[in-house]
């Protein structure tokens, strides 16, 4: 069986593993990577960017390296390597656990119960939750959903798409170290450099892709479209402001504005805000449903790409020249 076909029946597979069970409750090999690689952060930390890149390096390299040797103890035998692709997009993939935690967060503004929505935010982003109201927690729910949809679902089917089993794994990883170390705090300013500007490579595609889905499938497509080209050079983040922009425009809603993490505000533009409306909690679910179309469509979209390019490389037009001589 080819490679092309293999990756499109077991992230297939994948997907609709996730879409059923959701994460793997025990033994969650992504949350196995953060201990292994925040056991080796306390042993390198340096307040220099060289010791944070080993750090990058060592971490998403050994996962990708890990996963490479796996595929190829599997590669003569298709069903083995499609249970393979299978478990690697299950594990990497986390749209139905976004969606969860997006939904427990809008039942608890819908409850009027304020105090659990703050307490359950920090399950779904970084925002600080403290000073945030009913509209604000919102906001940054629908923000999350968008932004994770990219990081969590589109931009690992991507690479999967691109490196197989490899491809999936060294994505979560780096996407995992961003998470960890990424972010401008005082320790990781200098530490996380390269851990954020790989994770800005590393989700470019993923994060078009899922902005023009959003365009497709969240039933505006103009306004969303028109949010995406003026907004989401705004952003700070090469990544999320197309993606936060469209999803933006998508739902007809305002998203940016000031928000704060870790004691630190940050002022940003204001997203589609010449048409949109303010964030309610009722959009959580609509940003959740546009979430999980998205991620549908860019299962097909990435086996599909991933089929042709199959069919026209040297491998696939010699068996197809094969089949035709018979």
């Amino acid at each position: 069986m080819r490679a092309d076909r293999i990756f499109a029946y077991g992230a297939a597979a994948g997907l609709i593993g996730d879409l059923l069970l959701g994460d793997p409750r025990r033994g969650h090999p992504v949350a196995a990577f953060g201990r292994a690689a925040a056991g080796l952060e306390r042993r390198l930390w340096r307040d220099h960017r060289g010791w944070g890149a080993l750090h990058t390096l060592v971490c998403a390299g050994g996962a990708a390296g890990g996963a490479a040797l796996a595929a190829r103890a599997v590669r003569r035998h298709p069903a083995a390597s499609v249970a393979l692709t299978a478990a690697a997009t299950w594990s990497v993939v986390g749209g139905t656990s976004l969606g969860r935690e997006a939904r427990a967060i809008g039942g608890a503004l819908a409850a009027g119960d304020i105090e659990l929505a703050r307490e359950r935010l920090p399950h779904l982003c970084g925002r600080d939750p403290h000073s945030l109201d009913g509209p604000q927690i919102a906001r940054a729910v629908v923000e999350s959903v968008a932004e994770n949809t990219s990081d969590a679902v589109v931009g690992a089917l991507v690479w999967g798409a691109l490196g197989g089993v490899p491809g999936l794994v060294a994505f979560r990883a780096v996407n995992t170290l961003d998470a960890m170390v990424g972010h401008k705090s005082p320790r990781h300013v200098r530490y996380g450099w390269a851990s954020a500007r790989l994770d800005d490579v590393a989700g470019w595609p993923g994060a078009r892709l899922t902005a023009a889905l959003a365009v497709v499938a969240g039933g505006q497509p103009r306004r969303a479209l028109r949010a995406w080209r003026a907004d989401a050079g705004r952003h700070p983040s090469p990544n999320a402001g197309p993606v936060e922009a469209s999803f933006a425009g998508a739902l007809g809603v305002r998203l940016g504005g000031t928000l704060a993490y870790g004691g630190r505000v940050e002022h940003r533009p204001v997203l589609n805000g010449a048409t949109g409306r303010a964030v309610q909690t009722g959009d959580i679910e609509r940003a959740v449903r546009l979430s999980r179309r998205v991620g549908v469509l860019a299962l097909g979209v990435c086996a599909a790409g991933r089929l042709i390019a199959g069919r026209w490389s040297p491998s696939g037009r010699r068996a197809a020249a094969g089949r035709s001589g018979k």
